[in-house]
């Protein structure tokens, strides 16, 4: 069949994006889906980091290939061995197949699947086909097993979520295959942050902002936002920071170690930057943990004083999806957003056209927007009030 899809064709590409359009609408030959393998007609999907830095050259991908990784839609047809689905069903899909086979899979460990890594290095669903192709037959790559800037998708089964949601706009649940996941998991599963502790998050684009509404509600008492946008501090107070401070500021590492009586016991990492890595390190008390859930370039280094480490008992980690198991944590996850105690639909910044795609990436880039969302179902999008 035909769909249309936003292939980049060329890596690195500069912004701004508007003019270089590294995004092009091409309507391109997709196959039907093999096996263990969904045909998805995508509903919403959302523009990311991990999408911006394959344009921009930071995560280096195999081109052409077809963006889009967090995304919500409806299964139209399955593939032989899928016995769990149907069409008509809701899904969300999630950036990191899960194999369920391999030994970080056997030890509940899905954000870390051996055989998902490798096929998303490489650009092939997780059975190594490649389901997109020009006009001339040629492969084009999908992206992290989902390519879902497009109207329809062929995935892995085990790319994807069955969720009952069908009173929740495909906006609101595209959300939760990457900002969520990834924000909400990083300090529920990854800090595992209890009730009366304190989190600092650096970094507030949507995987951060996501991960203050995990903070509070995980019970946190003192949640501290940090950014270098006045605009996303303006929105982390009113979504419910205790304290807000600009990065930029000379002395800020002390000022909030002195205003958090020595630290926090989290601090989360949520900008894929050195500097906000070092910042969060510098805030975590005697004790606490730093957590970086940012994906900075692959060159990137950072130091730390080794004795400050053990002297300390200082942990430091990497949460990758927010070490989730996304068959359990989606569901979970959208039963919090039902009960109004995790609003993500206030993280929604725009809603966009397939069309208008590179000036998103322009805006994403500039740092002036928080989640905006491609929504290829008109009558499933929320209200302007929502926004």
């Amino acid at each position: 069949m035909k769909t249309r899809a936003a292939i980049l064709e060329r890596s690195p590409i500069d912004a701004p994006f508007a003019e270089t359009r590294p995004l092009r609408i091409e309507e391109v030959e997709l196959d039907p889906p093999g096996q263990d393998e969904v045909l998805v007609r995508i509903g919403a999907a959302g523009l990311c980091h991990s999408d911006l830095s394959v344009i921009n050259g930071d995560r280096p991908r195999p081109i052409p290939m077809a963006l889009g990784h967090e995304a919500a839609g409806t299964v139209v047809s399955i593939g032989a061995g899928v016995h769990d689905l149907t069409a008509g069903d809701r899904v969300v899909m999630t950036f990191q197949p899960s194999c369920g086979q391999c030994l970080p899979c056997a030890q509940g460990r899905a954000a870390l699947c051996i055989p998902g890594a490798e096929a998303n290095g490489k650009g092939v669903l997780l059975s190594g086909g490649i389901r997109l192709h020009d006009t001339s037959q040629d492969p084009i790559f999908h992206h992290c097993g989902v390519s879902a800037f497009a109207d329809y998708a062929v995935v892995s089964r085990n790319s994807l979520v069955k969720v009952d949601a069908p009173d929740i706009p495909f906006a609101h649940l595209a959300l939760f295959g990457c900002a969520v996941q990834t924000g909400v998991g990083t300090v529920l599963n990854t800090c595992r942050v209890q009730p009366g502790e304190s989190v600092a998050v650096v970094g507030l684009g949507g995987v951060g902002l996501a991960a203050l509404l995990g903070a509070l509600a995980a019970g946190a008492t003192d949640i501290i936002a940090i950014d270098l946008s006045d605009e996303k501090l303006k929105l982390a107070r009113e979504l419910g920071a205790s304290r807000c401070y600009n990065a930029s500021e000379a002395g800020v590492a002390d000022r909030i170690r002195a205003d958090s009586g020595g630290g926090v016991d989290h601090a989360v990492e949520l900008a894929g930057a050195v500097p906000a890595f070092e910042l969060a390190y510098k805030i975590t008390k005697r004790g606490g943990t730093t957590v970086t859930g940012g994906l900075a370039r692959p060159t990137s280094q950072f130091s730390i004083p080794a004795v400050n480490l053990v002297a300390e008992e200082r942990t430091v980690k990497g949460s990758y999806m927010g070490s989730c198991i996304p068959k359990r944590d989606i569901p979970r996850f959208i039963n919090l957003f039902r009960a109004g105690k995790l609003p993500v639909d206030k993280l929604l910044t725009g809603i966009l056209r397939l069309e208008e795609i590179n000036e998103g990436f322009d805006r994403l880039h500039r740092g002036e927007a928080v989640r905006q969302v491609i929504v290829f179902e008109e009558e499933q999008s929320p209200s302007d009030s929502a926004i």
